[in-house]
């Protein structure tokens, strides 16, 4: 067994890395992510170090505790969507500068966002050209400005 081992010792933490990258994406906790890229990085290592099977389970299990503990501190913790949607391309508007494209009567207008335009509401009289900038996204179709 430790002449099997010796001969394709790479291939082992290869295979060991993708059935563990298997149960990840099968469950999608991130816990085993770094156990699979872990088992990579000591395929790649026992082919530079002795081919000794005791050595090199010790390696794994310090990398993998070592990129846990890691990648916990220093990554979100969050990825759920509790924060912004990246995908939303609505709310990323604000803050950003357009300029007024009709003139607003009663609080109401058009506005030029990012080569789109808006419906949009301001407290602010605006006219066609006046630069504004984008405070509130109101609604998938709407938007707060104010003169910039």
């Amino acid at each position: 067994m430790d002449a099997l081992y010796a001969d394709h010792a790479v291939w082992f933490w290869l295979a060991l890395g993708a059935v563990i990258l298997v149960a990840e994406l099968s469950t999608g906790t991130g816990w085993m992510l770094w156990p699979a890229v872990t088992a990579a990085v000591t395929a790649v290592l026992t082919l530079v170090l002795p081919p000794n099977i005791a050595v090199h389970l010790v390696i794994y299990a310090v990398l993998t505790i070592a990129a846990t503990l890691t990648a916990r501190r220093y990554l979100p913790k969050n990825i759920s969507g509790d924060g912004p949607d990246i995908n939303d391309n609505v709310t990323r508007l604000v803050g950003l500068r357009g300029e007024a494209a009709s003139i607003f009567a009663e609080g109401r207008g058009r506005v030029h966002v990012e080569g789109k335009e808006w419906d949009a509401l301001s407290d602010d009289p605006l006219i066609p050209g006046k630069a504004v900038q984008v405070v509130e996204v109101l609604s998938a179709a709407s938007l707060r400005v104010k003169a910039a």
